[in-house]
């Protein structure tokens, strides 16, 4: 039995290093991950859902990335004001965003925040409907 669990901790002791050596490295790329935003879904002037939305912004090459990340609560307000303003409403679906829409508003929001060609992309990382079933029935044919 001591021989057995001797066996057991050398063979763990000594994968140790090679398991960590297998692990990715984590990314430093130029990225800013924003924190999730609810944002209104607004349809004839009725409040009938929010849609909880996380972005990733890619920075250009040039852009100072701590600087960047420093400003993404700058960011994320910019979002809340652009929602509030023009909800990214799709006219088939309430229970998901706009993203065209809201790509172009968190390009040219961020533009004016942090400088023209800062950021070259925004992907959409996560979006989730605060409700999926009870909503009004959609003005438009679902999209294809």
């Amino acid at each position: 039995m001591r021989s057995t669990a001797f066996a057991f901790v050398a063979t763990v002791c000594l994968a140790g290093p090679a398991v960590a050596a297998e692990a990715p490295a984590p990314t430093t790329g130029s990225t800013v991950l924003m924190s999730p935003v609810a944002l209104p879904i607004v349809v004839g002037g009725q409040l009938v859902n929010y849609i909880f939305v996380t972005l990733r912004l890619k920075l250009s090459p040039s852009a100072d990335a701590p600087q960047m990340r420093a400003k993404e609560p700058y960011f994320r307000d910019a979002l809340v004001r652009a929602g509030h303003r023009t909800p990214f409403v799709r006219p088939d679906n309430y229970a998901v965003l706009d993203d065209d829409k809201l790509k172009a508003a968190v390009l040219r929001d961020t533009a004016a925040l942090a400088g023209p060609g800062m950021v070259v992309s925004v992907q959409v990382v996560r979006e989730q409907a605060q409700h999926t079933a009870n909503l009004p029935r959609p003005t438009a044919p679902p999209r294809r």
